[in-house]
């Protein structure tokens, strides 16, 4: 982590994303500007934290681990996400890894500056809770697709869901990699290659590489049985 000591881009962010609409703010406000590089960890399982984070650039991974050491991926978030609201209402150590993918800034509020200025305030617990729900509604749908869908229909309930850009979680679960696409819908990559090969042969998609192309959306369609991930 950097920490970037420019003002006048925190204050073109603060005013890029409202945020001066969900805090009052003044002189001795002390937020802060972090800059994460590609792979590296924002937030690890397990440690304290110490800052409410806004994304504001670049693409984060968040993933959970079990004690069998294996690593379950749950989206990606892309600004304007919140992270670290759990911890900051729970006052619980920090629950998911979070992975920098791409070059990555965050606006850090810190905790102490919330408890003291900000926790009782309606548009900043507005704001919360709008984040805290969506969350919420985007883990339950896909916990009702993983568990009531064949691999078959999930996966074409995948690439129809990733395809549009109006849709926002189909934008945080998009991916071009076979095994991070497998954790998302809840399976496993040997099993989703095999659906891949007989979707190819059928010629409903293509692949080239780590590229999938949708040859025919009708039956796509008709597999998915109008289910979606949104």
């Amino acid at each position: 982590m950097k920490m970037i000591h420019d003002p006048i881009l925190l204050q073109s962010k603060i005013k890029q994303f409202e945020i001066d609409q969900i805090f009052r703010l003044s002189d001795d406000t002390s937020f802060e500007l972090r800059r994460y590089d590609p792979g590296e960890l924002v937030l690890k399982e397990g440690e304290e934290m110490d800052a409410l984070l806004y994304l504001v650039e670049g693409r984060v991974k968040i993933s959970s681990s079990v004690q069998t050491g294996k690593i379950l991926l749950l989206r990606f978030c892309e600004p304007f996400a919140v992270i670290g609201d759990i911890e900051l209402i729970q006052k619980t150590v920090v629950q998911s890894q979070v992975e920098a993918v791409q070059n990555t800034l965050c606006i850090a509020v810190p905790f102490k500056y919330i408890y003291e200025h900000a926790i009782h305030e309606p548009k900043f617990l507005m704001s919360l809770l709008t984040h805290v729900t969506y969350k919420l509604q985007t883990c339950t749908t896909a916990s009702r697709v993983n568990l009531l869908a064949t691999v078959e229909n999930r996966f074409a309930s995948y690439l129809l869901t990733t395809l549009h850009d109006e849709n926002e979680f189909g934008k945080e679960i998009r991916t071009t990699n076979t095994q991070e696409i497998a954790d998302l819908i809840g399976t496993t990559s040997r099993h989703l290659n095999r659906v891949i090969l007989k979707l190819s042969e059928q010629g409903v998609i293509g692949r080239e590489r780590d590229t999938i192309y949708i040859l025919d959306k009708k039956v796509l369609q008709e597999l998915s049985n109008g289910i979606r991930y949104e």
